[in-house]
């Protein structure tokens, strides 16, 4: 969410907010700006969504999605610097944050990158220790999450393919995108109730999901939000944000 720039809208914020229960709000750097931040924050105020910092690398023209060869500390340092940014925001309202997300290359990097999967666990817990730590379900973000005693959070895609190894596939081949609405829902479905997800080769693979990632900026996010939440509600699972103390 908050992925536009001024008045120049991107996505469907203000529909697809009354379907989902947290939201991750661009920080400055692949997107957004401090007053579509600002606009954001009240937009999840308004629908009770939770808010979560989505900081990216500094790349406005790859919109955050082209690799960036950064060290562990500049890693740290960029995300801390994004985190407050929102933490700012939310704070003037009186409210808190819920949770970090990282974006695109970032968080594709963290997945499989021990050094940045630890750099961004550092950078969340010295902001604020009760932040949840979203990643990539059973990558090497949620272990250092996990390390670092951090609250994490498995997250699942509704709008992406896998690999056999349990990795998203990567944006640039055919099939690494989903567009039917139904198979979108039907892939979230099975990950919640039997934990299991087909990879691209026809494998199922194991998959732990505790949030389900719809992009905002996708051409069908409105309809695979409703749709999710539709059928995951008639599977009698409960939908809501993740609470941040046991």
């Amino acid at each position: 969410m908050g992925e536009s720039f001024g008045a120049y809208r991107i996505g469907h914020d203000h529909e697809i907010m009354p379907y989902i229960t947290s939201a991750n709000i661009a920080c400055g750097f692949h997107a957004g700006d401090p007053d579509v931040m600002k606009r954001t924050v009240h937009l999840a105020m308004e629908h009770g969504v939770k808010m979560g910092a989505h900081p990216g690398f500094q790349d406005l023209v790859g919109f955050g999605r082209r690799n960036m060869a950064l060290s562990p500390e500049e890693v740290y340092s960029l995300v801390v610097y994004q985190i407050g940014a929102l933490q700012a925001f939310v704070k003037i309202e009186g409210t808190a944050l819920h949770h970090v997300k990282p974006h695109g290359a970032l968080y594709n990097m963290a997945a499989s990158n021990e050094e940045t999967a630890s750099a961004i666990a550092a950078a969340v817990k010295d902001v604020d220790m009760s932040l949840i730590l979203y990643g990539l379900a059973g990558s090497k973000l949620i272990e250092a999450g996990q390390k670092a005693g951090l609250k994490t959070a498995n997250e699942v895609f509704a709008d992406r393919t896998y690999t056999r190894e349990g990795m998203l596939t990567p944006r640039r081949l055919s099939n690494a995108l989903i567009e039917s609405t139904e198979e979108a829902a039907a892939q979230v479905v099975r990950m919640a109730k039997e934990k299991k997800v087909r990879a691209t080769d026809g494998t199922d693979i194991d998959i732990q999901a505790d949030t389900v990632c719809i992009h905002g900026d996708g051409p069908h996010a409105l309809s695979f939000a409703r749709l999710i939440q539709t059928k995951l509600k008639e599977e009698a699972i409960d939908v809501r944000s993740i609470a941040m103390e046991e």
